[in-house]
């Protein structure tokens, strides 16, 4: 993953190139590669309330068809150097700081986060995958799935620059 630097929040000027620094999530680092459409209204909604909280992160929608044909789309669409992350339900579950803990340890890494259609993803596609997440035990519709799944990396951008979104304990 891409990081910006934010310097410590109470170095001064004079100085601050010594002191340590934070890496921050580059949402344009980030795609997501989704099979199927988003229909409903209200998803869509909070889709593009992600996207503009998460400037240069790119969404690409893949037809539906079958796991075998829209592993083939995702493998046709995947970047050369991007790593493959599987949505998944045997993926790793994380709690929302350890996401973005895990972001920030992916380093300078481009990301393509895939969300199956409603059958899943094929089982070799998820094998070839650089790491597997799921985004909970329970199983949800693709659409959903994205939501969360941009809601989640909003919150780890969030977490990594200490602002107000993520409140832990709460």
């Amino acid at each position: 993953m891409a990081w910006g630097r934010l310097s410590d929040d109470n170095a001064s000027t004079v100085g601050s190139s010594l002191r340590p620094q934070r890496l921050v999530l580059n949402p344009s680092r980030i795609r997501i590669l989704a099979v199927g459409k988003v229909r409903k209204g209200w998803v869509s909604e909070g889709v593009e309330l992600y996207r503009k909280r998460l400037p240069g992160l790119e969404i690409v929608e893949l037809r539906d068809g079958g796991m075998a044909r829209e592993a083939e789309a995702i493998s046709a669409e995947l970047r050369s150097g991007e790593r493959l992350v599987a949505l998944c339900e045997e993926g790793t579950t994380y709690d929302s700081v350890a996401f973005a803990k895990a972001l920030q340890g992916s380093g300078s890494e481009r990301l393509a986060f895939v969300v199956g259609g409603a059958d899943g993803l094929d089982p070799a596609l998820k094998a070839r995958a650089h790491w597997r997440l799921s985004l909970s035990p329970m199983t949800f519709p693709h659409e959903l799935a994205r939501l969360l799944l941009l809601e989640q990396l909003y919150r780890a951008l969030s977490i990594q620059q200490g602002g107000p979104y993520h409140r832990a304990g709460a």
